[in-house]
């Protein structure tokens, strides 16, 4: 069988081969040429899986190591019998992380605790999940909304728009992109939405670009009514807006998911549809693994403030690809292909933590030594 993935998926290199005559390719070498006698394909959200690219190909297999799936035109996929699988849930934790080490962020920057803030996270799937547990962890108050849930669950659990609008000090975007359907979520925050804003809140978009709306976004910064910008994702993605980079107070380029633990993750998954799909009998999933991190010990006494924040920083940080992104954000998808994805929380020990620090760090994910 041939296999045709994205050169740039990590941990794939040496797997397929076991079973499969492999092509890896960069995004734009991604052409119906290319894949026209592939029986499979191994994408990312770059890899626009069109009409166009694939009329006239055998491949009958499409997984994207991603948890979206918007690049695929799954209505032709349907039509035409190909399948296609996405990796829901993959990069969740990995996302949860980002949020909260930004939050931190800013809440130094201003000189607030997190545990006096009210969050309101929109959309309560895989990443919403892990980032109420996040904030939960440090005190905060949480609000959910998620129509779809609410629909099974009942409502007890959920609040309106309009609450999360009133009452919330940050708002934080987990939805997929819809633009149809009983639920869309295009252009969710709108300027109606925005005009509904009380407290001035801090706005996250670690979601879709499509969520919010650019214009109106931007009008809610310059006017007040949104105090800070975390976004690592925009509309017109590579092609982002200049100005909402400068109103940012954290400007990331789409990477929120791409720990070395998420993206292993997600290569696991689209190797095990290929290996349920197609049969085969063994496929070495196992060897698929993330490297450890250079600096895996995080001994707590060597800081003398906030410990448990500088903890998260070692992990990760989002300043030094916010800086990036600003000096030259032309290069959005290099930076993208490029990325060194660090690890996540459960890749760390820390040592020399008190009692209430050892609780929190082993709550959110940290080993932590005894």
């Amino acid at each position: 069988m041939k296999i045709v993935a994205d050169t740039t998926i990590p941990f794939l290199k040496g797997i397929p081969e076991d079973f499969a005559e492999v092509s890896y390719l960069s995004s734009n070498e991604f052409t119906s040429a290319a894949v026209k006698n592939a029986d499979a394909l191994i994408v990312r959200s770059i890899n626009k899986c069109t009409r166009e690219l694939l009329e006239g190909s055998r491949v009958k297999l499409i997984t994207t190591a991603t948890i979206g799936f918007d690049h695929i035109d799954t209505a032709y996929c349907e039509e035409n019998g190909i399948r296609w699988y996405n990796a829901p849930g993959c990069n969740a934790v990995s996302v949860s992380q980002y949020v909260l080490s930004s939050l931190l962020t800013i809440a130094l920057r201003k000189h607030v605790l997190l545990k006096d803030q009210t969050i309101g996270i929109i959309g309560v799937g895989h990443v919403g999940k892990e980032v109420e547990k996040l904030c939960k962890a440090f005190g905060m108050r949480v609000l959910l909304h998620d129509p779809p849930r609410a629909a099974v669950e009942g409502s007890s659990a959920f609040v309106s728009l309009d609450q999360i609008a009133r009452e919330a000090d940050i708002i934080t975007l987990h939805t997929p992109l819809e633009k149809n359907g009983k639920y869309p979520t295009y252009h969710l925050a709108n300027t109606a939405f925005f005009n509904k804003l009380i407290r001035k809140p801090w706005f996250v978009n670690a979601a879709r670009g499509g969520i919010h709306d650019t214009n109106a976004l931007i009008q809610a910064k310059e006017s007040g009514l949104v105090s800070e910008l975390i976004l690592d994702c925009w509309e017109k993605e590579p092609e982002i807006s200049s100005r909402l980079i400068e109103l940012a107070s954290i400007a990331t380029p789409h990477i929120a998911g791409f720990s070395a633990d998420g993206k292993a993750n997600a290569t696991r998954a689209c190797l095990e549809h290929i290996r349920t799909f197609f049969g085969i009998a063994d496929v070495r999933t196992q060897d698929v693994l993330p490297p450890q991190p250079a600096q895996p010990q995080i001994n707590l006494t060597q800081y003398t403030d906030s410990p448990i924040e500088q903890a998260i920083f070692h992990s990760f940080t989002p300043l030094q690809i916010d800086k990036a992104l600003r000096e030259e954000p032309n290069k959005f998808e290099w930076f993208r292909a490029n990325y060194p994805h660090p690890r996540e929380f459960s890749a760390y020990t820390v040592i020399n933590a008190g009692l209430e620090e050892k609780v929190l760090l082993r709550h959110i994910g940290f080993r932590v030594s005894s």
